[in-house]
């Protein structure tokens, strides 16, 4: 395995300036972000697709500081229910597997998105109970109506283009647990998979080792998230964990992006590491900091310590005690 980082926490810098500080802290792998609501500070899409020129400076870039790309990320929403939006953010998810095949890069990162729940609707529409009955109707609605036959067709073009296409499973989005993920996959193209990141899965309560697992075993793990959350009891035992307070207001949140080992010790992302390697995930830890109590480079750094104690470096031996 390596330890990668998605770069948006670096967009200020530039791309050399944020490649040299990685290689100098112990990063292997980068994943950059190329359009949707990650930007595309490092990557943008029209200085690179089908530019020859561009890309090979890019992989110079890269060899200079010993870096591969673990995945081209863009996160948006392509069965928005707004039609302009929908058709921006499937151009820019298309443009983005492109982009991967040009670059011999195998995965782009996402979302699922969002539908809204009828056809007239103008704003998504997340459904979280079956009832009262209409919401079960307008999720009957988002899945056989919009999501499956989108993802079907664009899990054919990330075949022709051989990228996998890997999901975050998000709320706020169709795809925010694993069923979704197995249901999607299945009624779709195996291409799709997941970005499996376990922030948004601990504050649902979500086993993530079973998870892993779950997935694992199935082939739909494409690309690996590293990135904790801890859980206020405190606030979370009156306000429950569907919570909207903003993000900046750290001390009345039922629960926070944390640094990894911040939310969960050591231990913890050890045995998340052996799943992985149980499943036969041994691709890229790619670190998303978004942590408010930390500085990006001290919360950055801490987690890309942690993460080097906790990885395996070599092929597992044969097991000669056996």
């Amino acid at each position: 395995m390596q330890v990668g980082v998605l770069t948006v926490l670096l967009g200020n810098e530039s791309l050399e300036d944020a490649l040299g500080y990685l290689d100098g802290i112990g990063v292997e792998a980068v994943e950059l972000a190329c359009g949707g609501f990650v930007g595309d500070d490092h990557l943008p899409v029209d200085t690179y697709l089908d530019d020859a020129g561009a890309q090979a400076e890019l992989h110079a870039l890269l060899e200079k500081y010993g870096m591969d790309i673990s995945a081209l990320a863009t996160h948006n929403n392509p069965i928005h229910p707004d039609d302009e939006r929908a058709a921006r953010d499937d151009t820019q998810l298309r443009d983005a597997i492109r982009l991967a095949e040009q670059l011999d890069v195998d995965t782009v990162t996402g979302f699922s998105g969002l539908p809204g729940g009828g056809p007239n609707d103008e704003t998504p529409n997340w459904i979280t109970a079956p009832w009262p009955d209409e919401h079960l109707e307008a999720q009957d609605y988002q899945w056989e109506e919009v999501a499956i036959p989108y993802w079907s067709e664009l899990g054919s073009f990330a075949d022709d283009h051989d990228v996998d296409i890997a999901i975050e499973m998000h709320p706020n989005m169709l795809v925010y647990e694993p069923h979704g993920m197995v249901k999607l996959r299945e009624m779709t193209s195996d291409r799709i998979g997941a970005n499996f990141d376990p922030s948004h899965l601990y504050w649902q309560g979500i086993d993530v080792i079973e998870a892993i697992r779950l997935l694992g075993y199935r082939n739909a793990i494409h690309h690996f998230h590293a990135k904790d959350t801890k859980v206020y009891e405190a606030n979370a035992r009156t306000g429950g964990v569907l919570d909207t307070t903003p993000y900046d207001d750290s001390s009345n949140r039922s629960w926070l992006f944390r640094s990894v080992g911040y939310g969960h010790d050591e231990s913890h992302w050890k045995e998340i590491v052996s799943a992985l390697r149980m499943v036969g995930y041994d691709g890229v830890l790619s670190i998303e900091h978004e942590d408010a109590l930390a500085s990006p480079n001290e919360g950055l750094e801490k987690a890309v310590d942690l993460l080097h104690r906790a990885v395996f470096q070599e092929a597992p031996g044969d097991a000669y005690w056996a």
